[in-house]
């Protein structure tokens, strides 16, 4: 297997490069459409065929140009539902991703779990995506967080999509534990903190799905 991560230090975003060498299969989780050229020549350095482009969310109204940027990649493009047929996973080579359903951060949040490694783009970030300064979805935020990924295993590696002033990864367990929003929250208290943060008409007016 190879892995690869590209962190754009000015947007705190964060890329994953998925692939087997073996059979020269590999995803691309959450590209910017400014790195389209560095992906295209990592691919063809390994000689690999690019089968998903997977991606946790979007805000590709804030972000002209981005959507076709990422298209020009050339293979499917998963964004907020997971292909018709497939059941919920995404298969490259000899590995394969889990598509799980995690709105709140926008409303059709995907998440991808791979092995022990759950990427799970802006699900964490609450009020520091600078596209989605608050959540879309409050009450379905805390749902997908403390009932769906804070339900594994507390080992498991979490890989987030912003990356300014946090780590990229992180452990189910930490968070769990200390995550300043969800660590030893209650939803009521959850909930309350988000109606205190200031509003964000532009994003808001602009708000995708």
């Amino acid at each position: 297997m190879h892995f690869r991560l590209l962190h754009d230090e000015a947007s705190g975003a964060v890329s994953y490069l998925l692939a087997d060498l073996d059979a020269g299969e590999a995803v691309l989780i959450d590209p910017r459409g400014a790195d389209v050229p560095v992906l295209a020549a990592m691919l063809d350095e390994q000689r690999l065929s690019l089968r998903w482009v997977a991606r946790t969310h979007e805000h590709d109204a804030l972000q002209p140009g981005e959507a076709e940027a990422v298209a020009a990649l050339g293979a499917p493009i998963v964004v907020h539902h997971a292909p018709a047929g497939c059941g919920g996973v995404l298969p490259f080579g000899h590995e394969h991703l889990r598509v799980w359903a995690t709105p709140g951060h926008t409303a059709g949040c995907l998440s991808y779990l791979w092995r022990d490694r759950l990427f799970c783009g802006g699900l964490l970030a609450v009020d520091a995506c600078p596209w989605q300064p608050r959540p879309a979805l409050p009450e379905a935020l805390w749902d997908s967080v403390t009932g769906s990924v804070f339900t594994l295993p507390a080992e498991t590696l979490l890989f987030c999509g912003h990356a300014r002033q946090a780590r990229a990864v992180s452990s189910v367990l930490e968070q769990r534990r200390w995550h300043p929003w969800f660590g030893g929250a209650t939803r009521d208290t959850f909930l309350a903190r988000v109606r205190e943060l200031p509003p964000t008409p532009a994003v808001d007016e602009a708000r995708t799905p």
